[in-house]
């Protein structure tokens, strides 16, 4: 699916996001990731809304918070959201915002997110080690894995996918679906969108001193491994994916090549790219026409998951 028309707002936000990373005071710290690193212990302390119940389970290395309904949480299915930042940021209140949006469209699924490690103290192959154990950890809870929807943005789409290729080598049950938002699936920076969209990506786009061509997380290893890109990987046997991409953004070929190549090796795939959109816009949640349909395609997806 494809989208001819942008929104007065989704233009309006995106020629901001524009402005704020031209400035050169603090636009390279945005593309670097620079900023992204320490917002998360610089942001006010999270409020839970009433009608959810948190709860944090710590692990070994890492700590991870699960969203549930106070009345009624479904039982049929959860959501692992593996979240985006680079693979050098940790969580934060919008990867909190997002289990209560995956919690809403779901129609009560809750939603366990790992705040897994991160480059560049722990590079690969941490933040996979981690979301196998989160996978894991809700195996041990009784789950099964055809009720495991992964579901992450960025650097966590291509995780989620990236988990799908280890748990497959390893013989493993698969989950039922994948949600990926603008996934990250070729840290080789190789597809064809890192040459046209350069120049207006507005989040990353006119400098190649940005975190989409750091190897903070890669370091020494090969990034075609299909456990940094999935991309590379075989995604034969994989369950269905929904993928979202802004039709503005670098990563739109990482987008649009996993989904050929999926499709080619038999996998169900729906590629939406949205007019005008830049990376990872679901982040407006209802304050753009943009991210709004693309909250409700998930959700219409999600029921496909639970219908099948």
């Amino acid at each position: 699916m494809r989208e001819n028309e942008t929104s007065i707002r989704g233009r309006v936000i995106r020629e901001l996001i524009a402005h704020v990373t031209d400035d050169h005071r603090i636009g390279k710290k945005i593309k670097s990731g620079e900023l992204r690193k320490n917002i998360g212990t610089s942001e006010p302390s999270w409020k839970c809304p009433d009608c959810f119940l948190m709860e944090t389970v710590e692990r070994e290395h890492y700590r991870m918070e699960l969203l549930s309904s106070k009345e009624e949480p479904r039982t049929d299915k959860v959501i692992l959201q593996l979240h985006g930042g680079g693979y050098v940021g940790g969580m934060r209140n919008a990867y909190r915002m997002f289990a209560g949006l995956y919690n809403e469209v779901s129609r009560g699924m809750s939603v366990l997110t790992p705040d897994y490690r991160v480059a560049p103290e722990d590079p690969y192959p941490a933040a996979l080690l981690d979301a196998c154990d989160a996978y894991d950890w809700l195996l041990e809870q009784g789950w099964f894995s055809e009720q495991i929807i992964l579901a992450g943005d960025s650097a966590g789409g291509g995780l989620a996918m990236g988990l799908c290729h280890y748990l497959k080598d390893r013989g493993r049950q698969l989950p039922c679906g994948i949600i990926a938002m603008s996934p990250w699936t070729d840290l080789t920076a190789g597809g064809e969108s890192y040459d046209t969209n350069y120049e207006r990506d507005p989040l990353f786009g006119k400098t190649r001193d940005s975190l989409i061509y750091s190897r903070d997380y890669v370091q020494e290893n090969d990034p075609v491994n299909a456990y940094i890109s999935p991309l590379f990987g075989d995604f034969r046997e994989f369950p269905p994916m929904l993928l979202q991409v802004g039709s503005y953004e670098m990563l739109l070929s990482d987008s649009v090549d996993v989904a050929a190549k999926a499709r080619e090796q038999g996998v169900k795939v729906r590629l939406s790219i949205y007019e005008g959109m830049f990376h990872v816009f679901q982040m407006a949640a209802k304050l753009l026409p943009e991210s709004k349909r693309a909250w409700i395609e998930i959700g219409k997806f999600i029921d496909v998951l639970t219908s099948d």
